[in-house]
């Protein structure tokens, strides 16, 4: 076994936390164990006692061991120096096989590969081969640097190639293995630039792209990263899904950024931890029930509290930005120590009422305008029915994206007069939010290509596409498919929402790339079997294997009056789509 391959029937997986994480702020390893041992205390116990042992050795201070039991797994966690990741997943893997084998005796488990003996519950042979581990991956220029970012309050970024300081104009790289002394850097001219982190359920993309629109629109070089790639200043430097820590350090190294907005998801906190540690706002736009099962996420409380890393990355000058109408995120936040801004709904909300009295920022819709309030003023941002992105007003999921850019934006220092600008064009042309609510009217027709992904977001874009279709005669075509990955359950959820507003026609598929561990046709088979269930017609619902022909049917079938709702997740699907339907809407 190696670090970040959990092959081994004693644990799912085995990983560096190379940032601050579910559990603390610092760096680390954790372990995904499984089986009857997993759900023992007195395991645990023997887990932490081991490991404890070993950290000593190795001469790590001030560790932090914590197990932490979730429905089908248990999270064993080991803070570690940032040097010693790679390590720290040896011990990590080293005391649970020697728990597991002294609970079970008969058990012939080992850990031994070709270069190494087995060493299960032998802490001398295993001390000794884990100290010259330690030996070599140490590096004391790393650890200066670290310090010395750490005391001038600098973010560092280290990869497997690259260490830099600071951030975009402000930052310095160097080769990993070429660091200089951490006395000879112009800690002066080394410095941060206003950054953001957005995460949420849904809405991710949509903020970060209307946050940097209003950073561009006030004269700066904004960088952002997200589910679509990463751009510098309009620019696409990388295509594909960059809403990690890759994306992250991207956007930060660049020497043009002096802005940076980073989409931060929910799979790369649990996975690595966050990138940064010193953000100046972070944004929480929302929680659905989605991806249960996966990293230990068992509820909505758990993805509340896998969303809200984000804010680890604040110092005490820093803002996390949250929905007042999201129960569980309020619940979820309220221990947090970060300054929070509100937004929700109803500008009166009982809560927006209060931070507003407590000095605080807040953001919401009062006859049928949006408010921002921040510094004890009140400002008044325009019409809601007048702003592209709602839609005249039906998009309501977007009007709590727009309220969260806004609050953001007042954190990093945009003036409201240019957010209000921003506010009232951005989305008039649907390139300035590709993939997220696009739409064309072709001979009457009402065509909406979107990324919604989970029953909530699906919920939001039909809700848009009935009110645009015509009322009773217009019919409502709908392209449905889901993921691989998704647990049971929330297929069937998916096809329920779906089905709760009675589509005319129903064309299920499967999404190219992302099978992910299923067969061919089995995540439209089990979509069809729980549409039935839920009341739709056979006749209703048909299955087509390519998703871009599944939408050109749709669009085919439709006639003047109806509305075509076509959530499309592959990228070279969706942009073919594009194409054609701009060559129809051109003819």
């Amino acid at each position: 076994m190696s670090a970040d391959d959990g092959d081994s029937p004693y644990f799912d997986d085995s990983r560096r936390l190379t940032g601050p994480n579910l559990f603390f702020r610092t760096t680390g390893a954790i372990l995904e164990a499984r089986g009857v041992e997993a759900k023992n205390p007195e395991a645990h116990g023997h887990w932490r006692q081991l490991a404890r042992v070993m950290c000593a050795a190795l001469g790590w201070r001030d560790v932090e061991l914590i197990s932490h039991v979730h429905s089908a797994i248990t999270s064993l966690v080991i803070s570690a120096p940032l040097d010693q990741l790679f390590t720290a997943t040896e011990v990590n893997e080293w005391a649970w096989l020697s728990t597991v084998a002294k609970f079970n005796p008969e058990l012939n488990i080992f850990n031994a590969t070709a270069d190494r003996p087995n060493d299960v519950g032998d802490i001398a042979t295993a001390m000794a081969r884990l100290s010259k581990q330690s030996a070599e991956e140490h590096n004391p220029p790393l650890m200066d640097l670290a310090a010395a970012a750490a005391k001038h309050q600098r973010t560092l970024l280290v990869d497997e190639e690259m260490v830099s300081i600071g951030g975009g104009v402000g930052s310095v790289s160097y080769p990993l293995d070429a660091l200089p002394p951490a006395d000879q850097i112009d800690w002066a001219r080394v410095r941060e630039i206003p950054t953001g982190l957005v995460t949420g359920s849904n809405g991710k993309t949509t903020t970060v792209r209307l946050i940097a629109a209003m950073a561009r629109a006030s004269q700066l070089s904004p960088g952002y990263s997200c589910t679509e790639g990463v751009f510098v200043d309009g620019e696409q430097l990388a295509a594909g899904d960059y809403s990690g820590p890759a994306g992250a350090r991207t956007v930060l190294r660049d020497l043009r950024v002096d802005c940076a907005i980073l989409e931060t998801a929910r799979g790369g906190m649990l996975r690595r931890g966050l990138a940064i540690t010193h953000a100046r706002v972070a944004v929480v736009t929302n929680v659905s029930a989605d991806h249960f099962g996966e990293y230990g996420v068992d509820s909505l409380e758990d993805l509340a509290d896998a969303k809200l890393i984000v804010a680890k990355s604040l110092d005490e000058r820093g803002t996390l930005v949250t929905n007042a109408d999201d129960p569980v995120l309020v619940r979820r936040s309220e221990h947090l120590w970060s300054k929070l801004a509100l937004f929700a709904g109803d500008y009166q909300h009982a809560l927006l009422q209060k931070k507003r009295q407590q000095g605080g920022r807040v953001c919401g819709v009062e006859n049928g305008k949006l408010k921002l309030f921040h510094h004890q003023i009140e400002h008044d941002l325009g019409e809601i029915d007048a702003m592209p992105l709602t839609v005249n007003g039906s998009a309501a999921y977007n009007i709590a994206n727009i309220s969260a850019a806004v609050l953001a934006a007042s954190v990093l220092g945009f003036s409201p007069t240019i957010v209000a600008r921003v506010l009232s064009t951005f989305g008039r042309t649907r390139f300035d939010n590709p993939g997220r609510l696009e739409r064309w009217e072709i001979h009457g027709v009402q065509i909406f290509v979107d990324y919604a992904h989970n029953p909530a977001g699906l919920a939001g874009l039909l809700t848009v596409a009935n009110r645009m279709r015509t009322p009773m005669a217009g019919r409502l075509g709908l392209l449905l498919g889901q993921a691989g990955n998704r647990e049971d359950e929330d297929i069937e959820a998916l096809a329920k929402t779906a089905a709760s507003f009675t589509p005319d026609l129903i064309l299920l598929k499967d999404i190219g790339g992302m099978l992910r561990g299923r067969e061919a046709g089995e995540v439209p088979a089990m979509l069809r079997t729980a549409l039935l269930a839920a009341g739709v017609k056979c006749n209703q619902i048909a299955i087509c294997e390519s998703e871009l022909e599944a939408a050109k049917q749709l669009v085919t079938w439709a006639k003047p009056g109806d509305a075509v709702v076509l959530p499309m997740h592959n990228v070279e699907a969706r942009s073919s789509m594009h194409t054609w339907l701009d060559t129809r809407a051109a003819s």
